[in-house]
């Protein structure tokens, strides 16, 4: 049982030291610019959208829950204290993304390209919003770091990657995914 415990206590020692280098990896690449950071947006209890839902109105939607809120400014402070540098900040049209982007960011413009495709009243968008968006790619400057705070379906759809709620993935401008950053504190 002691042999196991100790195995444990290094194991998990180990694993941090080498996230946290991965991390360093990842903030140093960000440093250079020119990538693509999506960032799904901060925790809103539950899944999909309610029966209800409109886009005009944040009160028939799923929203920031206050572990959500604050999860947001733990992004905002993240970037600000590792001095990213970045372009634009571009949002969902949901509001669950938009108050994400607004906590973390402050400055922020919407684009319907970042908007869920999961309910059966969006599905019929996924293709022309990932045309779209791999068009605005396209015609980016790509000196700074572009974020797209958006949805898990889309992140999947675009990287083939499964975020968690808050998670920042990062990929260069022909969507390789390059890493991830979670649970920021």
């Amino acid at each position: 049982m002691k042999f196991l415990r100790f195995f444990l206590i290094i194991f998990i020692s180990l694993t941090s030291s080498v996230k946290a280098d991965l991390n360093k990896k990842l903030i140093n690449q960000l440093e250079d610019g020119g990538k693509l950071i999506f960032i799904r947006h901060a925790y809103a209890p539950g899944s999909g959208d309610p029966d209800n839902f409109n886009l005009n109105d944040c009160s028939t939607q799923r929203n920031l829950s206050k572990e959500g809120r604050k999860q947001a400014k733990y992004i905002g402070k993240f970037f600000k204290n590792k001095k990213i540098k970045v372009d634009k900040v571009l949002s969902s049209e949901w509001c669950r993304c938009k108050e994400t982007a607004v906590i973390a960011f402050s400055d922020y413009k919407t684009e319907s390209f970042l908007n869920s495709f999961f309910s059966d009243k969006f599905r019929k968008n996924k293709d022309l919003q990932i045309k779209n968006l791999k068009s605005y790619i396209d015609k980016w400057d790509k000196k700074k770091n572009l974020i797209f705070v958006t949805h898990y379906v889309v992140i999947l759809e675009i990287l083939d990657y499964a975020p968690s709620s808050g998670e920042i993935v990062i990929s260069d401008t022909n969507f390789k995914l390059i890493g991830s950053i979670s649970n920021i504190k």
